[in-house]
């Protein structure tokens, strides 16, 4: 059965087995209807399939009459960047983000430079019945310009941000063990931290676009890079995934900083500096609260994924939000997941702070996160989480995205999977072991459900 992965965000596939060109050619005409006329910025990850994907997204925009920028190779940030910065209608960036080398994928933003919302995204799907229409003739067609400054725009932008002090990072001098897995992160984090004065060991920044291993940035696929940083007596390991979203650090002793601590000691720093609201989703560390809570400062949580954390985002005027996967969104330079954003952050705040990334590690509240999921056969998942809720409606519940359950020692995070017969299960507690087995435990009771 073909894959193709249809979400608020674009469509996501197996090139060749879902993700074929027929498919690319009709919703990217259903999104260059939902778009209309202007011009639409087009990026890329790097891997092998992008430019044959490219080719067919950009020839059919064109088609449409929509006139194209070609950014080139770049992160998904620095889409969603130009697409203010260049006032466009719309930006499309092909990349299926830490997913292998068989993948890609088209993320679709809106004018705004973010990802749709869901009322734009179901707006956008309504148009595919008649996407194979509407397009133009010969001489209305649109035109195609290739833009080299988009990088430049973006990390230009990220050197820019208030609070953050170049000079004085430049004199640090820190020594960053980088790791970009071959993917869009090779064009533009060795610049970024040259620009910054820091000695860069690069591994796998190579412009080839095939992942040299499982490209999600997480302990088991970092083996390699755990290795490199204990072997060059680095400050700091930074570890992006092919797109350039996530945010990943090691420690100086080759440990994990841990995906969900990206986004906590972005918190705490951007609230030491500026007092105000976090977003964060669901599934997202309970840590976030205790500093904000230290700042007198409040949380918000949103359903996972990025476009529904932005939502809540504007609607509080948060000053910062993200994502417990290593995602850092600071609305002083775009509404997105960017790790560009996140690395300098990381480096104003080890330069403050004067200690290691083992010290600063220890100064963030200290949890454990197990994820796990558990196959549910042919039972509805919908009338499981349903009963859960009725079995814990007198505890605190939040019911926005499956539901998650905040206890005193815990909270775990239940929800069900649009594409697997499975639910998902985020418990976190003070340690690992407490962590997994309170999802044993939860696991228990969807057992009896089932």
């Amino acid at each position: 059965m073909p894959t193709l992965m249809v979400s608020v965000s674009g469509i996501r596939g197996i090139v060749g087995d879902g993700l074929d060109p027929n498919t690319l050619v009709k919703y990217t005409s259903a999104y260059a209807d939902f778009c209309g006329n202007g011009k639409i910025v087009v990026g890329s990850d790097g891997r092998i399939s992008g430019n044959m994907v490219k080719n067919i997204v950009i020839g059919t925009l064109l088609a449409k009459g929509n006139d194209v920028v070609d950014i080139g190779v770049c992160p998904t940030p620095t889409v969603l960047f130009n697409v203010n910065k260049l006032s466009a209608v719309g930006g499309i960036q092909i990349s299926a983000s830490h997913n292998p080398n068989e993948w890609n994928a088209l993320k679709l933003l809106n004018s705004k430079g973010e990802f749709m919302t869901p009322e734009e995204n179901k707006e956008m799907l309504e148009l595919l019945e008649n996407a194979d229409s509407n397009y133009k003739k010969w001489n209305e067609l649109g035109t195609l310009h290739y833009y080299n400054d988009g990088l430049i725009n973006h990390m230009n932008a990220v050197l820019s941000l208030k609070n953050i002090d170049v000079e004085g990072i430049k004199k640090r001098k820190f020594k960053v063990l980088l790791d970009c897995v071959n993917g869009a992160g090779s064009y533009v984090m060795p610049q970024l931290l040259e620009k910054l004065g820091c000695e860069v060991i690069s591994i796998n920044c190579e412009k080839i676009g095939v992942f040299p291993r499982l490209p999600e940035p997480i302990p088991e696929n970092l083996t390699e890079t755990m290795k490199a940083v204990k072997e060059n007596n680095v400050d700091v390991g930074v570890i992006v995934d092919p797109d350039v979203d996530r945010l990943v650090l090691l420690t100086e002793k080759g440990e994990p900083f841990s995906e969900e601590n990206t986004i906590a000691q972005a918190v705490r720093f951007v609230l030491s500096k500026t007092k105000g609201d976090v977003v964060v989703n669901l599934s997202t560390t309970r840590a976030v609260d205790d500093l904000a809570k230290a700042q007198n400062c409040n949380v918000f949580r949103s359903p996972v994924g990025e476009a529904n954390v932005v939502k809540i985002m504007k609607e509080v005027n948060a000053v910062i939000g993200g994502e417990g996967s290593g995602g850092v969104i600071y609305p002083e330079l775009h509404y997105g997941r960017d790790a560009l954003v996140g690395t300098v952050i990381l480096l104003q705040q080890l330069l403050e702070f004067g200690g290691t990334m083992s010290e600063l590690k220890n100064e963030i509240p200290s949890y454990s996160i197990a994820k796990k999921k558990i196959e549910i056969g042919n039972a509805d998942p919908d009338e499981i989480v349903n009963k859960l809720i009725e079995k814990y409606s007198s505890a605190k519940i939040n019911t926005d995205d499956g539901l998650r359950i905040d206890l005193e020692d815990h909270w775990v995070h239940l929800r069900k999977s649009n594409t697997e017969p499975i639910i998902r299960c985020i418990a976190e507690s003070d340690t690992m072991e407490k962590a997994e087995n309170y999802a044993e435990k939860y696991f228990a009771e969807i057992k009896e459900l089932i």
